[in-house]
């Protein structure tokens, strides 16, 4: 489906669209992850950015 760009904004940022590939490229590439870890922490944690980053640092600290 394809991301709604009448629903940008803050609460667009917020979240990681887990459903489109540029966004979990996006968010993999930020925090030294390959696509499958970052979709994984979708997967477990939801798509809050912030619990997200909270989580990708707990795995590159690893």
């Amino acid at each position: 489906m394809a991301d709604d760009k009448s629903q940008r904004g803050g609460s667009d940022r917020r979240t990681v669209a887990g459903g489109e590939d540029y966004e979990v490229d996006y968010f993999a590439r930020k925090h030294g992850l390959t696509a499958e870890q970052a979709q994984d922490l979708i997967d477990r944690f939801g798509n809050d950015r912030a619990t997200l980053d909270a989580e990708a640092a707990k795995l590159t600290k690893e």
